[in-house]
Order: structure tokens, then sequence, then C-alpha cells
């Protein structure tokens, strides 16, 4: 019999039954969620037959069977459970962001290395349909050689910094940047060079609601931005080279399916209507011009969870590497270095 991984949660709020449970579940196979861990029994998602709550943490420390622990817990807390799941022998996925600074992500590495334990962010965006379809359009070579990626995560929730203070833990940079950011270090690497625009349009106090964080990788411009006072959203992704373009104007389904509570057992969860594929436009070979629509991707987070299987049950090499989610946090610490020094009065 093919031995499963056997999975533990810490936290039972919305990111543990909403973005991990439902893709875990669908690999009955491979994964078994064993226990989920909650400090109080006031969640109020519905309980899942089979699976043990417990508002114990020896309960997961303490079971020989848990191959590996999710902590969905707030950023706040990132680093210090980080620390006591690795110091009690389990390996371990920490949701995004990942920790404060760099050097705490360096940190945990290294203990995690001492320990011959895994870890990993969770980098479940890399399995965006808009992100998987416009790496297909790049990889046909039909662009030719890129000069321009625009990848835009924009909303309009101006409650959100209205009705908010700052904090490094609560900023727009972190808590979105942490997704794209690592969309871009996942598939290009590190840049040359970067340059970082990220505004408090309310004023200080408030959190940032704004960033434009561009990454150089030769000729190519990557610019990864969001708003949260954009009433009309740019497109999801620009893509220009020499040759054509790539335009996707919508974001992936999965989010907004979950929202509505249509899971990924359904057949056509997160799928794009034809309306909503990207379109592509280029000279060929011999200088036509053609237009046409690109048929997504199918994205599915599972794949985050099959990757892991695959580390920790068969020994492949992680998917998430440890370097790409360190970079990404020096980004993301660098992008918001002055406004942290502007709140605190440095400036």
């Amino acid at each position: 019999m093919t031995k499963k991984l056997v999975i533990a949660y810490i936290g039972n709020g919305k990111s543990t039954n909403r973005y991990h449970l439902p893709f875990a579940l669908k690999l009955p196979d491979k994964i078994e969620v064993k226990t989920i861990y909650s400090r109080k029994d006031n969640s109020p998602w519905d309980k899942i037959a089979g699976i043990k709550y417990t508002n114990d943490i020896n309960d997961i420390y303490n079971d020989p069977e848990i191959d590996c622990v999710v902590a969905t817990v707030p950023a706040v807390a990132h680093m210090e459970i980080a620390r006591d799941v690795l110091l009690h022998g389990k390996n371990l996925v920490m949701e995004k962001p990942f920790t404060n600074t760099e050097a705490e992500a360096k940190e945990l590495y290294d203990l995690a290395k001492e320990k011959n334990l895994l870890l990993q962010c969770y980098t479940n965006r890399r399995f965006d349909s808009d992100w998987l379809t416009v790496q297909k359009v790049i990889e046909s070579g039909k662009l030719g050689e890129l000069i321009e990626l625009d990848n835009n995560f924009d909303y309009y929730r101006p409650e959100v910094p209205t009705n908010s203070t700052f904090s490094v833990y609560n900023s727009y940079l972190y808590g979105h940047g942490c997704h794209t950011l690592d969309q871009i270090i996942s598939y290009f690497g590190k840049a040359d060079s970067e340059r970082y625009d990220v505004r408090q349009t309310l004023g200080k106090g408030h959190p940032d609601d704004y960033f434009d964080v561009n990454l150089y990788y030769g000729n190519l411009k990557v610019s990864v931005s969001s708003s949260y006072f954009r009433l009309t959203s740019r497109p999801s992704f620009a893509v220009y080279g020499r040759k054509g373009s790539f335009i996707k104007q919508t974001t992936d389904q999965q989010e907004t399916d979950l929202k509505k509570f249509y899971m990924p057992n359904n057949a056509d969860f997160g799928l794009d209507r034809p309306e909503e594929y990207g379109t592509l436009t280029y000279l060929d070979a011999a200088g036509q011009y053609h237009e046409e629509k690109v048929v997504s991707e199918v994205g599915d987070y599972s794949i985050y969870y099959s990757n892991l299987y695959e580390t920790l049950i068969n020994g492949k090499p992680k998917a998430s590497k440890d370097e790409q989610t360190i970079e990404v946090m020096r980004l993301l610490e660098t992008g918001l270095k002055d406004i942290v020094a502007n709140e605190q009065g440095n400036k």
C-alpha cells in the first residue's frame, strides 16, 4: 500500500478551511488530514468527519504518525509557531507572508536544516490559472523577446485602509505582494535590480494601499502592482514582446468559487469561461498579423500538496525553494522600509 502523507493544521479559520483543506482532501490517495488544532473551539466552519479537532497542541507534537504541520495562524505569530513546530521535530508548511523580515526567514531555514526537516512557504498562487496561462504563452515563443510584463492584482475596497492602522503584518504589500512577487521570482528568479513605489494615499497611520514593484531582468521590466482604490481593475496580466502581446483581463477563478462554497470536487471548479480567456496578438515569421483567444490553463492549488507529497514521501526536490521565499521576503521588507521608518518617526 502506498504511504500517505499525514498532515495536521495549526489554525482552524478561513485560511485552513478555504485555501487548504479543499485541496488537500482532493488527494485522498496521497494526503491524510489527521488533526486540526485551534486554541478555542469557536470556529464557524463545519467539522469534517474523520478529522480530529483539538485544543491541545500536544495532540500534534506527540503524534508520531503526523509527517507535516501546516500553520495558518496570523502573520504576527509565524515566527513563534515556526520555531515551536521545528523544535518539536515536525516538518512545516507556513502560510504567506512567511515571516516579518528576510533575517527571520533565513533563521528558520537554518533551524530546519539543523533539524533535518522540511520547511516551505505555502506558494499556492503559482498555480493560478492566469499565471499558468501567461507562462504557456511566453513559452510558445509567439511574443518574441519579452520587454514588459505587468502583473496586477487590484481591488476596490476603500473601507480596508480607511478603517485600519498601519503595521507590517497588515500591510498591503506584505499581504498581497507575497502572492504576486512569488509568482515572478519562482519563474524569472532574482532580478538584476528593482525599484519601489509603495504609498499610504490616506496618509500616515493608515496602511499602505498601493504598490508598484519594478523588477528588471536585462531588457525585461516586470511590474508587480496592486491598489485598493481601482474601481475598474487593470488586466491581471499584460505581457509585451518584440513580436506580440498577451492581455489577460481576469484573475484566477478558484477563489471566486471558494467564496461561494463551490468546491474543487466539481468538474468545472475554477474554470474560466470563454469570455474570460486572454487575447494573444502577434506577427508570425512571414509578418502576418494574428489575433486569437487563448484557452486558459486550469488553476489547481492541490498541485502544491501533490508536490509536497512527492518531496516528503518520494524524496523529490522541493518545488518551493528556500532561496525563492527568502528573496520574496527581502523584496517585501525593502519595499516597506521607508514607510516603516516614517511610521516610527525616523524620517
